[in-house]
């Protein structure tokens, strides 16, 4: 590394800083080589150097035992000097922790994902990176800014230049007011003309219901939500059954929920697909590259548990 200060200097290296420091704090240029592990000519040869780049001595060599003084050219560089190697050592620090893991990651999420995979994930990476920075970015969209994150977590592939990591199927279960349906299984042709809260048009919604009108099934949209709790809360209240994902059903603990039952679809709708996306020409950081291990253990655990 090099630094340049205009006609003064040409060229100086962080060793010649280093050792000038070594002995101004220690008074001799032996002493100085005793602690930088140098030889005293090699001490001697690197202050010649810093001479020569700087333009003049930078210490004043009285010659015996005396110890060497500092001139006032030298305690100019050296002022400087020291705070250019503190700046390398903040530096290397700062590299040496980003290698380890720590560092930004911005991850971007859905709520599903948010409530069921994500804080598992967050979890682990702030357990193992402490001083780690973690930005979430939450967005029910059909066009994910993938290029300006480093992760994306999304219920389906999307076209250009992305990586589509496949994490799980999720699949889908009918959600209604107890008493609705008997126990068990539900027939798809008992949810035509049915009333249903439902999700907006986007993501994978839009496939559920083309699934749903190929086989003859068209239920009476009543309501639609983005929000999993609001979508639950209508089917409390009595507005209509919901097909949800299993994540969803998952993170709301319907299961406990004594004014709702959980039904399997016969015939059963293809599940939705779980994807970690990110930019193609993208060079992953060491926190975001953890970050994609654990989601896929994450992910594979909650599979295995469905």
């Amino acid at each position: 590394m090099f630094i340049a200060y205009g006609a003064f200097m040409s060229h100086v290296e962080l060793r010649h800083l280093t050792t000038l420091a070594a002995v101004a704090d220690e008074g001799s240029f032996g002493r100085a080589a005793a602690r930088l592990g140098y030889t005293q000519s090699t001490v001697s040869q690197q202050i010649a150097a810093l001479e020569k780049a700087v333009g003049g001595a930078v210490f004043d060599r009285p010659g015996g035992p005396k110890p060497v003084r500092i001139t006032p050219l030298g305690a100019v560089v050296l002022a400087h000097g020291r705070d250019l190697l503190a700046k390398a050592q903040a530096m290397a620090a700062a590299l040496d922790r980003f290698k380890a893991g720590d560092g930004r990651v911005d991850i971007g999420t859905f709520q599903s994902v948010s409530n069921v995979i994500l804080p598992l994930v967050v979890r682990r990476l702030l357990d193992e990176h402490p001083g780690c920075d973690i930005r979430l970015f939450e967005e029910e969209t059909d066009r994910p800014q993938v290029r300006e994150l480093d992760l994306m977590f999304f219920d389906g592939r999307i076209e250009g230049e992305v990586e589509h990591l496949k994490l799980l199927d999720d699949p889908y279960l009918l959600v209604a007011r107890r008493g609705n349906f008997p126990d068990g299984p539900v027939r798809l042709a008992q949810l035509d003309g049915a009333p249903m809260v439902a999700y907006p048009p986007v993501c994978d919604q839009p496939r559920v219901e083309q699934a749903l009108a190929r086989r003859g099934v068209r239920p009476r949209i009543v309501f639609r939500t983005a929000g999993n709790e609001t979508v639950l809360s209508m089917v409390r209240a009595g507005m209509g059954s919901a097909v949800l994902p299993q994540l969803a059903v998952h993170s709301a603990d319907v299961g406990s929920d004594e004014s709702l039952s959980m039904h399997e679809l016969r015939p059963g709708l293809t599940p939705r697909e779980i994807f970690l996306l990110w930019q193609a020409d993208r060079t992953h950081s060491p926190l975001a590259a953890r970050a994609i291990e654990i989601a896929v253990d994450v992910a594979g655990k909650i599979a295995k548990r469905a």
